[in-house]
């Protein structure tokens, strides 16, 4: 009996429970900037990544997060035009103001032109350094 009514308290503290966020909340003048790179191009790691974003864009509100995502070695597949599914997922990411980068050394090795991309995406040199360095300014890198 006891632990039937431990089990009934444990429950009805947790669906009251509010999310609690660590001191000093995001804000429009103070976001959350999240960069996240996307390396597979299997449909499932694609769909997890694209998915995650969405994810913080509902939890934080569009207006608290500034995210960049990084597609990089296979996961360029992710910015392709002809990627048609993604393409939808990818430009409903970037009315919320997510931004899509490029990484150029991948391109130049798979033979991709920039005409080849989905419109409004950044090319940088380098997709991993472009992740180093936000990460470096205190850009919060997440593995999805």
């Amino acid at each position: 009996m006891r632990k039937l009514i431990f089990l009934v308290l444990i429950l009805i503290s947790n669906l009251s429970a509010e999310t609690i966020f660590a001191k000093e909340l995001p804000s429009i003048d103070k976001p959350r900037e999240i960069i996240f790179g996307i390396n597979k191009g299997g449909d499932r790691e694609i769909d997890h990544a694209l998915s995650t974003a969405n994810n913080l864009l509902k939890f934080y509100g569009p207006e608290k997060v500034h995210m960049r995502i990084v597609a990089y070695y296979d996961g360029i597949k992710v910015l392709l035009a002809k990627e048609k599914k993604t393409a939808l997922r990818v430009d409903a990411l970037k009315q919320y103001g997510v931004e899509f980068v490029a990484c150029g050394n991948t391109m130049t090795t798979k033979k991709i032109d920039k005409k080849e991309l989905i419109d409004d995406v950044e090319i940088v040199t380098a997709g991993i350094a472009e992740i180093i360095e936000r990460t470096k300014d205190g850009w919060i890198n997440i593995n999805p």
